[in-house]
């Protein structure tokens, strides 16, 4: 019986521990996931002031072709 509650007591001690580290891990990605996406955002945002900029010079490039 001693030795049962040694061993479940072993075990418990590693599901603590792995949860702990489990639970840093959780942290860490969300805060990289965060990151990512405002990166993203930022990415997006820098696009689409190109493209509004590039239509924006069309009528004056086309005007040069014809």
């Amino acid at each position: 019986m001693e030795n049962e509650l040694s061993t479940l007591e072993g075990k418990l001690a590693q599901l603590i521990k792995l949860s702990s580290q489990l639970h840093t891990e959780n942290l860490h990605l969300r805060q990289e996931l965060a990151h990512t996406l405002a990166s993203n955002r930022l990415c997006n945002d820098k696009i689409d002031a190109a493209k509004t900029r590039l239509e924006s010079l069309l009528p004056t490039l086309s005007g040069e072709l014809l």
